[in-house]
């Protein structure tokens, strides 16, 4: 399939690297510098994703069989396989390569409405409850959601810009501070942890099914149990996972750019449900009158600081992926200012929904006789016709909610991540596909969401090893290398980024084990309480994030500028857009040099 590329393409894609590799050597005169690329017929950018053919693959004779002098049964399943945009030579293909003008779709508001949409779930209305479950106060713990998410929204947006900069996936700007070949072991743990997290995604919003079973059939309540209880599960709530699964695995068809619609959808029905439930809640209950508003933490002194400490690592936790990873989406920019609204609508967002869930939760106490965390079984006991009905509707806003999250946060990051582990046959729509059944299936999340306590650890636990790998990713681009990098060395085999023989950035991987080695005792005796350590390992491990970054930041700027990598240090930032480049000088035509168009 891939077999017949476009020659002419790729020989243009050629001449633009080998005219990058020179572009900061320094020149007597401007005039004899060439043009860095060359210029699109229809457009001033050099479309990347058209390059292909004349890759490594492509010089390689097909198997033949000696007695039939046809192609071989792999050869053909290979062909059928391969994606005709890949390219050997750069190992790329048009889903991995920089985003070109015509895909970059994303205004100031769909990040608004991406994260007012990703914090309206059930998942973010539950957040408080795991803090109050150790200990804190409800107040304690508004606060300690509020610092959180204003930490996450910072990492978010900083490393954002660089993908908004360069127009190009985590998974590409992880080989100029890694290195060509250690970058793939970070891009591996970074997808892992997106498949758990999809997986634990699935579960809720098999939940929000089992809700709207229980609202049209009431009778789904009582249904025979066929599994064991060493399962952690039911066959009435399986059937319902299984549902969940098969109406959202066709959103997973849509690309990356023409997604955003579906935000601007839950960012209007989702506040609409949440205010609702929030409304119905305050009119049929006296809210004042509960203890739970009066209840203060269930800890005092030192042990409470800690638990203050244990739940910021826990809400960080939950959004490290995205911290490292939101370069995946914010490449699709219109302009780079527009990934400036996300540190206000984050935190905003996530501080609503949390207190949402804090007077629900005071409401079910009245109403019920029971502290109901989860909005999902709040709405269970709406059980009159008209309160069916009401349930009905709001379990489907949240299985909305919870599908869409799921695919922007989880399955898009992996589904990049396996596009540049498999750059050949898999690109972001096959990857996600693949996502979908390793994250629901091989990794059974029925048996992480166990109780909130192994919630908690879950979504900290990880954190030890991203945490480092975010602060380097920051520390390179913005403190060593200075916001400059060529674009086009980041797709060469053996370009400036590939640091040495063995692809790896041997500063950044120290960095790295001194980011998360000191925090493994904590994390031991966290995934398996019959291991006792020391309290200060256990308290440092609770600092996880702060130390993972800090120390990571620092370890890897000071080696790099005592033993800086010359070769990666280059005069002039080299973006996907750029016509033509001098080296004193910057002439700008349609795009500017940052790869945005000009204003008129």
């Amino acid at each position: 399939m891939g077999a017949s590329g476009e020659n002419n393409g790729s020989a243009e894609f050629d001449t633009a690297k080998k005219n990058s590799s020179t572009l900061n050597t320094a020149v007597t005169s401007a005039e004899s510098i060439e043009p860095y690329h060359p210029k699109n017929e229809e457009s001033n950018y050099v479309n990347v994703s058209s390059f292909v053919g004349n890759g490594i693959e492509d010089h390689v004779d097909y198997d033949f069989d000696a007695n039939e002098g046809k192609k071989s049964f792999w050869r053909k399943v290979d062909d059928f396989l391969k994606l005709e945009s890949h390219s050997g030579e750069r190992n790329s293909n048009s889903d991995l390569d920089p985003v070109p003008p015509e895909r970059r779709t994303w205004t100031t508001f769909n990040y608004i409405t991406y994260w007012i949409s990703d914090n309206f779930t059930p998942t973010a209305f539950r957040r408080a409850s795991s803090l109050i479950a150790i200990g804190m106060s409800w107040r304690m713990a508004l606060v300690n959601v509020a610092i959180g998410e204003i930490i996450v929204a910072l990492a978010v947006t900083i490393n954002g810009y660089i993908g908004a900069k360069y127009r190009i996936p985590f998974s590409v700007q992880a080989r100029a501070s890694f290195g060509w070949y250690f970058a793939y072991f970070m891009i591996f743990q970074r997808m892992v942890v997106s498949i758990f997290w999809y997986g634990t995604s699935v579960y809720t919003g098999g939940e929000c099914v089992r809700s709207m079973i229980y609202a049209i059939w009431p009778s789904f309540r009582n249904l025979k149990n066929h599994l064991p209880a060493s399962s952690h599960t039911n066959t009435q709530f399986m059937i319902s996972y299984f549902i969940y699964f098969i109406l959202t695995v066709p959103l997973h068809y849509i690309s990356v750019d023409r997604i955003r619609f579906l935000f601007t959808i839950k960012a209007i029905i989702l506040p609409i449900i949440g205010f609702g439930i929030l409304g119905w809640t305050v009119k049929n209950t006296s809210l004042g009158e509960n203890d739970l508003w009066n209840q203060g933490p269930t800890v005092s002194g030192t042990a409470l600081h800690w638990v203050f400490v244990q739940g910021l690592y826990a809400n960080i936790g939950a959004w490290s992926t995205l911290a490292i990873n939101s370069p995946d989406f914010t490449r699709y920019t219109t302009r780079t200012r527009n990934i400036y609204s996300m540190a206000l609508a984050l935190p905003v967002t996530a501080c609503l929904v949390a207190l949402f869930g804090i007077i629900c939760a005071v409401g079910s106490k009245l109403l019920w006789g029971e502290v109901l965390w989860d909005p999902l079984l709040f709405i269970d006991n709406w059980t009159s016709k008209g309160g069916r009905a009401a349930a009905f509707f709001c379990a489907l806003g949240m299985f909305i909610a919870q599908a869409c999250s799921n695919i922007s946060a989880n399955s898009i990051s992996s589904a990049n991540d396996l596009t540049c582990l498999l750059p050949r046959y898999v690109n972001i729509r096959r990857g996600q596909f693949i996502v979908s059944i390793l994250g629901a299936w091989a990794f059974t999340p029925w048996n992480i969401m166990t109780s909130a306590t192994a919630f908690l650890s879950f979504m900290s636990g990880y954190t030890v090893w991203l945490g480092p790998i975010g602060g380097i990713l920051m520390c390179d681009f913005f403190f060593v290398h200075k916001r400059k990098y060529d674009v086009w060395e980041l797709y060469k085999y053996d370009g400036i980024y590939r640091y040495n023989k063995l692809g790896t950035n041997w500063r950044s991987a120290i960095a790295f084990v001194i980011g998360f080695a000191p925090l493994l005792p904590g994390f031991i005796t966290q995934v398996n309480n019959k291991i006792v350590v020391d309290k200060a390992w256990l308290r440092l491990y609770y600092c996880g994030y702060f130390y993972g970054v800090g120390s990571s930041m620092l370890v890897y700027y000071v080696l790099s500028v005592l033993f800086p990598a010359r070769e990666t240090m280059i005069e002039h930032a080299v973006y996907c857009d750029d016509e033509i480049l001098f080296v004193h000088d910057i002439e700008q035509t349609e795009y500017d040099s940052y790869g945005e168009k000009r204003s008129e």
